[in-house]
């Protein structure tokens, strides 16, 4: 029983995923990550680089992904955009 329910509470984790730093945020695109003020470097790089990740496809549509939370799905090349344009803006 306490197997069970601790796969329960890994796979709520995981689904969650990136979601726990966008509590109270509107992020609708990838770029919004981006401009986020609230958020460090760090957590903006975690929340697209999840957001990028197979975990996040819609089924039959390898292209896009959604997180929970967000009203729609994104093309990966919009979340790939973005990590791009995070790194040109925070280069040493």
């Amino acid at each position: 029983m306490r197997d069970i329910r601790l796969q329960q509470v890994v796979g709520t984790a995981v689904a969650m995923g990136p979601t726990v730093l966008m509590r109270g945020m509107q992020l609708r695109r990838p770029i919004d990550v981006v401009k986020a003020p609230s958020l460090s470097i760090d957590d903006k790089r975690t929340i697209l680089a999840a957001w990028a990740s197979d975990f996040y496809v819609v089924e039959s549509k390898p292209a896009l992904r959604q997180l929970p939370g967000t009203p729609e799905a994104v093309q990966i090349n919009e979340i790939q955009s973005a990590l791009i344009e995070l790194d040109r803006r925070y280069q040493s």
